[in-house]
This record gives structure tokens, sequence and C-alpha cells, in this order.
């Protein structure tokens, strides 16, 4: 095994970790902050606007020196998505994805952060939210996905 392969679990350690204080130290692990962001006819918070104008500075960043490199450090290509259409299934999926970061106040990344306080709710949000996941993919099966073996 190559010195770079011992060091691709450390490397997604270490983004998960500053993804995961980002997160926190943003107001993203809190549900109440997030719905009142989400709530422009109420009482709006508009403080994580700040948080999403960093996030897009720093991908456009990143998209920027990845056009510049051969490879990543710790792969064979670069898996940028490549999809223009927008079709009936993104626009349901995204409807779904808003209802259920509003209700919840969660998306999929702070959701899974957000664990680590311990809660309840927050374990259950994650439960059903994986549950979800696995739903959609044994309902709605990516053909452009490799079909893991079967055994027997």
């Amino acid at each position: 095994m190559s010195t770079s392969r011992h060091l691709v679990p450390l490397a997604a350690l270490a983004s998960g970790l500053v993804f995961g204080v980002g997160l926190s130290l943003s107001g993203m692990l809190d549900p109440v902050r997030v719905r009142g962001f989400l709530d422009v006819t109420g009482a709006w918070d508009p403080s994580l606007m700040f948080v999403l104008g960093g996030a897009v500075v720093v991908s456009a960043i990143g998209y920027q020196i990845a056009r510049r490199l051969a490879r990543p450090a710790f792969d064979s290509a670069f898996h940028i998505p490549t999809g223009k259409r927008i079709d009936r299934k993104l626009v349901l999926g995204s409807i779904l994805f808003g209802v259920g970061w509003g209700l919840g106040g969660f998306c999929p990344g702070p959701a899974v952060a957000s664990l680590s306080l311990g809660l309840a709710p927050v374990a259950l949000f994650v439960a059903t939210m994986l549950l979800g996941m696995l739903a959609h993919a044994r309902l709605f099966p990516d053909p452009a996905s490799p079909t893991p073996p079967r055994p027997g």
C-alpha cells in the first residue's frame, strides 16, 4: 500500500473536522437559527447568508484550483458533476430537500455534525434521513452506479 493511501483516512478526518467546526461556529447546528433564516416573511435572521456566501467563495476557489490540476491528491480524477438538465426528478428532489430542511432545521452535513451534541431529536432526524436515503436507493436505483455483486 502506498504512503498516499495511508493519508486518505487522515485527509478525510481533517476535512470532516474542519467542516464540523465551521458548521458549529457558524450556527448551522442550531435548527432554530436555520429556521429563522428560512422565515423570510417573519422574524428573518439573515446571518446565515454570510455562511452561504463564504461557502460559495471557498467552492469557487476550489473549482479554479481543480481546473489547473491534472488530478486530485488521493484519486485518479476529479469527480465534478457534468449534468446540466433541470428535470422533474431534480425539481421534486429539491422541493423535498427544502421542505425537510425547513421542517427539521437541518440539512445532511449539519445533522451528522449535530450528532456530537448527543440529543435524541437529532439522532431521530439522522436515522430517518438515512432510512429515506436507503428507501430512495432501493426504489430508484441509479443506472450509472455500478451494481454491487450479490452474495450466493
